[in-house]
């Protein structure tokens, strides 16, 4: 008897009913009950969604980054870690389908055991004024505080009681076209100023002067990591596939998708503002840019990249409230079922959330530090070293000598990052006795 191929589909079991005693992020797939629905997410949907989960407040300081290593590595630097990035992602979905696991948290306890733009902004201590401060002077309901809080209560929390993460599919196409509409403005103004001629050609190669400017080269690389980073989410988009198989295109339809963004906008970016690009490059928007409606481009450029963070929020979100679920309450029954447990856990993560995030001083610094440690933990050494510790025999000798230079080179430019950034930040902010 011959069977039809064509006919057999990659989808995974669904059951009528949820099992009230299977935790949120369960250890192996066929201990995870679902329900059918859950299984119905499009390859177009998921593009979006992990698209969004890497572009988010990231690609505003990649024109900095142009500004200390020169467009040519720079450039070269952005394609270099979205290799690396596919190639990490890539190990964890083998591993996740070796040890039928269907999150990140999973796969590392199966591996090593469960153990702004509205308000204004400083750069280079200088506040340049949000669009709400321009268009009505500075009071204290267009502070910092007080529109975080109004998009935190008007946008953030509506978004995040969604209980599937395919319901954002649609907001996450308006991040990513919102993004879209950031770079095209920036080429067109750039566009337009070197028909006047009046934008220089940018350095391709870094200004090395000494040895504070040779190690200060490192300091982009947690920047542009973070950038990529994007593991987090890749098993709960997976999780709402309706073929599994497709998770593999998605990733690298989203990684070829977000590297064209960053590239255009990052090659622009600094074409247009050269030597005076700041590290928020939102920041350079708040000046007569010599060009015809120049205030209302700048409007225009900060409110709609405004409104694209504020809708990578929700995306972010999610895995941020399934991990922190599964890892307080393991054994708890799912927390799609659970209104009391989800609704308690989004408000708590959604105020703290919001207290860190009026005291950040700027993405650069957050960046920065985050990414010299957190992200490249995330995005390079945790899969890497799944790699080498192997438990299900898997990975090739090709898969661990890469794994050994992921790590190499993340420690390596971590530690030099972390150091750089320490010793700018002593330097800014002398001892008294100095």
């Amino acid at each position: 008897m011959k069977i039809d191929k064509k006919k057999i589909r990659k989808t995974r079991p669904t059951l009528e009913a949820i099992n009230q005693e299977s935790p949120l992020l369960p250890k192996r797939r066929e201990d995870r009950q679902e329900i059918k629905e859950l299984n119905e997410a499009s390859f177009v949907g998921a593009v979006f969604n992990l698209s969004t989960t890497i572009v988010g407040a990231g690609i505003m300081a990649l024109p900095a980054t142009m500004k200390v290593l020169g467009l040519g590595i720079g450039i070269g630097m952005i394609v270099f870690v979205a290799v690396l990035t596919e190639r990490s992602v890539e190990i964890l979905l083998r591993y996740s389908k070796a040890g039928k696991l269907d999150s990140y948290g999973g796969v590392m306890g199966s591996a090593f055991g469960n153990g702004d733009v509205l308000s204004g902004t400083t750069s280079s201590g200088v506040h340049h004024a949000g669009v709400l401060e321009e268009w009505f002077g500075i009071h204290w309901w267009n502070g910092r505080i007080c529109v975080i809080l109004f998009m935190t209560l008007a946008v953030f929390a509506p978004l995040a009681c969604f209980k599937r993460i395919d319901s954002l599919r649609y907001t996450s196409a308006l991040a990513i076209a919102l993004a879209v509409v950031f770079l095209i403005i920036t080429a067109g103004i750039t566009v337009f100023k070197l028909i006047n001629g009046s934008v220089a050609m940018p350095r391709l190669l870094p200004n090395v002067t000494d040895n504070t400017s040779f190690w200060n080269l490192f300091t982009v690389v947690p920047v542009i990591v973070t950038a990529f980073i994007c593991h987090f989410n890749v098993h709960t988009i997976d999780n709402e596939l309706e073929d599994s198989s497709m998770i593999r295109p998605v990733v690298r339809t989203s990684l070829a998708l977000c590297s064209t963004v960053y590239i255009m906008t990052s090659f622009f970016g600094f074409l247009l503002f050269g030597n005076s690009t700041l590290d928020d490059v939102l920041a350079n928007f708040d000046t007569n840019l010599g060009v015809p409606y120049s205030y209302v481009l700048n409007d225009v450029v900060r409110i709609s990249y405004a409104l694209h963070l504020m809708l990578v929020f929700p995306v972010v979100f999610y895995p941020l409230r399934q991990n922190i679920d599964g890892l307080l309450f393991p054994s708890a029954r799912p927390l799609v079922s659970d209104n009391c447990r989800f609704t308690l856990l989004s408000i708590a993560l959604i105020s703290f959330i919001f207290l860190g995030a009026n005291f950040v001083p700027s993405i650069w610094v957050a960046f920065q530090f985050t990414g010299a440690t957190s992200a490249v933990c995330i995005g390079f050494i945790f899969p890497a070293a799944i790699a080498l510790r192997d438990p299900h025999l898997v990975a090739s000798k090709m898969d661990k000598i890469v794994s050994v230079f992921m790590i190499f080179l993340a420690l390596f430019s971590s530690s030099v990052a972390i150091y750089s950034d320490a010793y700018a930040l002593f330097r800014k902010n002398p001892s008294p006795g100095e």
